[in-house]
């Protein structure tokens, strides 16, 4: 991925507009998302509203935006978000025709917001710019849904499903398995990934479409995901619409639009040691890479270490002590934040605390994969580099819109 495309001038104005995209922050994309939905309102059956209303997706664009205008001359160093953003568009089935739509809005808010900076070379250089990153993205995207509708069992945008068996996992978490309306096979996964789900609330204007991660091995007939109830209203009147109207309303025998997995998370190897680290539902990715390397049965050693609430909120727990002891490679500790003293050696309160087995692990040749709040990960990636694990050891998913820590 290179910026050969772009000529020395067009590269040196839109660098020179670096500093007036940081002194307007997230004023760009929340003036970008308002005109779009209020000129585009059917993009609203694409977007999370959750995540519009809580910032997070301003916030993850405008970084998106900088970092691009920053690196417009060694694009290579933006591959691993490249990546990880045309994954995430394939789970929204987002279509070329969508990124002209926001390449138009784009401009135009550059125009609004800074009127007297936007000269004519200034608009011609970030059309220029915005073409050659629109089709870095839809070139790649075009390959991922190229190879899943190839592949056995494959297909391309929303497919439906029905609900074969809907199974509580704990006080928050239930389980869906999903089997394909038409019988036919479905395509395999890399342990890690997700599903896009679409679905049409009640009293819902628009279609919804999440993200949930597959939490159980490839088998070729069936997906598991398995959804959290969110609740609170720290975003918004909106926050949990969908898992909400997921654990309430649907129910065994219900269909649902599902989009093929997808994801740039996923298990690298499952013949070295392995450490999956997981907070709350987490966990979920954490539990089809775990059922796969044990399914492989390759005498790899994993370590499975988990912090929740307590012990109500401790999903698969049971699977977790059953797959331990089919399988003695596998150590599993967990941490209960609010919860009595643990009498078992491999539970522990409070916050998690790697040192206090780390002993046990071997941190200079596992990979580390990490899934909850940002904040756990942050601390836990501390933690690990501080016991001198490498960075490249270390690898974490983000639930929503990506964040860096």
């Amino acid at each position: 991925m290179c910026s050969a495309q772009l000529s020395a001038k067009t590269i040196a104005i839109v660098k020179s507009t670096v500093p007036l995209l940081e002194n307007a922050g997230v004023a760009i994309t929340n003036h970008f998302y308002q005109r779009m939905f209020r000129l585009n309102p059917e993009l609203k059956d694409i977007f999370n509203m959750t995540n519009q209303q809580s910032g997070r997706q301003q916030f993850a664009l405008f970084s998106a935006i900088a970092a691009y205008a920053k690196n417009i001359d060694n694009l290579s160093v933006l591959t691993e978000t490249v990546e990880r953003v045309a994954h995430k568009h394939t789970s929204f089935f987002i279509q070329p025709a969508h990124y002209d739509i926001v390449g138009h809005h784009l401009i135009e808010t550059l125009r609004e917001l800074a009127p007297d900076a936007f000269t004519a070379d200034v608009e011609q250089a970030w059309t220029e710019a915005y073409g050659v990153l629109a089709n870095i993205f839809t070139g790649r995207e075009r390959q991922l849904y190229q190879q899943t509708e190839q592949q056995q069992g494959g297909w391309y945008g929303p497919r439906r499903f029905k609900v074969q068996q809907k199974v509580p996992e704990s006080a928050l978490v239930t389980s869906f398995v999903l089997v394909p309306q038409d019988g036919e096979a479905v395509v395999d996964f890399q342990p890690g990934q997700y599903l896009g789900v679409k679905v049409k609330p009640a009293n819902c204007d628009y279609f919804e479409i999440r993200q949930y991660s597959l939490s159980d091995k490839a088998n070729g007939h069936s997906y598991r995901i398995s959804v959290k109830r969110e609740t609170g209203e720290v975003a918004g009147p909106v926050v949990g619409l969908v898992s909400n109207y997921l654990h309430d309303h649907i129910q065994e025998g219900d269909e649902l639009d599902i989009l093929p997995p997808a994801g740039d998370f996923f298990l690298q190897s499952a013949h070295l040691p392995t450490v999956l680290i997981s907070a709350g539902v987490g966990l979920t990715p954490m539990m089809s890479m775990l059922e796969s390397i044990v399914a492989l049965k390759q005498q790899t050693p994993v370590y499975f270490l988990h912090a929740c609430e307590d012990q109500a909120q401790h999903s698969f727990a049971g699977r977790v002590q059953q797959l331990a002891q089919d399988y003695p490679l596998l150590q599993h500790f967990c941490w209960y934040r609010n919860a009595p003293q643990m009498i078992e050696s491999n539970q522990f309160t409070g916050l998690m605390d790697i040192a206090a087995v780390a002993s046990v692990m071997p941190l200079q040749s596992a990979n580390f994969y990490l899934c909850g709040p940002t904040g756990f990960m942050k601390a836990v990636k501390e933690q690990l580099l501080a016991l001198g694990v490498g960075s490249a050891q270390i690898h974490y998913e983000v639930f929503g819109p990506h964040a860096d820590f």
